[in-house]
């Protein structure tokens, strides 16, 4: 049976994402939502790139843009570093492209310009890296950049009074337009949580890879999920996105 395995910001931890994907057990049947931010953190961010490249190869993959991954694409197409990317994790992104050629840079540019900025699968699940704040659903969004980086959306499902009902004229309008939603951007370890959490018919499933967190993958039709080893344990002698 065709699962959709939906995974977190991974943000350049490549041997926890090589060593959760052996641990969901997936069939190459399966559909792998990614929800962004592949990049800026620990140091195989180009590296991890490549990987995703040469898995949608053999896997159906859905990459979603996060706001590290646009950064990472504004630099690699216009050369110009953004000061406040190169101070959140941007610093080791540019690293691990050292001595990149041309036409890997292109693979690279094309790969980015290929990310979605959100998926609606059949059963009208939502997947978005951050959220939106049109009423009326992502796609009539005034302001795109919110896909990558809005939480009112994250906050609002968070805060709910569970008392209220979907037919309550004060129930968000929002989270009445999908089915589920799932996203990423904001880590669950700001709230000592270390594994995915919910709010209404809202999944977070970023465990904070790119700090002191595990990277993690949900099924989304039983809502089992695998989760690596702390990711700075693969990386002993890095901070990643720690200050």
């Amino acid at each position: 049976m065709k699962k959709t395995l939906v995974f977190g910001d991974i943000h350049g931890g490549l041997k926890a994402l090589i060593q959760l994907l052996e641990r969901t057990g997936y069939s190459e049947n399966d559909l792998f939502v990614f929800l962004g931010d592949y990049v800026d953190g620990w140091s195989e961010s180009k590296q991890l790139i490549d990987f995703l490249i040469d898995l949608s190869q053999k896997q159906e993959c859905i990459f979603i843009k996060g706001n590290h991954d646009a950064w990472c694409q504004e630099w690699l197409e216009n050369d110009v570093i953004n000061d406040i990317w190169f101070l959140h994790g941007g610093k080791s992104t540019i690293e691990s492209y050292q001595n990149i050629d041309f036409s890997e840079k292109q693979k690279h540019l094309e790969f980015f310009n290929q990310m979605k900025d959100y998926f609606v699968d059949e059963h009208n699940n939502l997947f978005i890296h951050a959220g939106f704040s049109s009423m009326h659903g992502p796609e009539k969004e005034h302001y795109k950049t919110n896909y990558s980086w809005d939480r009112t959306l994250w906050e609002m499902a968070l805060t709910m009074d569970k008392r209220i009902q979907k037919d309550s004229l004060t129930y968000p309008k929002r989270l009445l337009l999908f089915n589920e939603i799932y996203i990423g951007h904001t880590p669950t370890l700001h709230y000592n949580v270390e594994i995915p959490m919910q709010g209404c018919n809202v999944w977070n499933i970023d465990t904070g890879a790119g700090f002191y967190g595990k990277l993690t993958c949900l099924d989304v039709g039983t809502k089992i999920f695998w989760q690596s080893d702390v990711v700075r344990t693969f990386y002993p002698n890095e901070k990643g996105r720690n200050k």
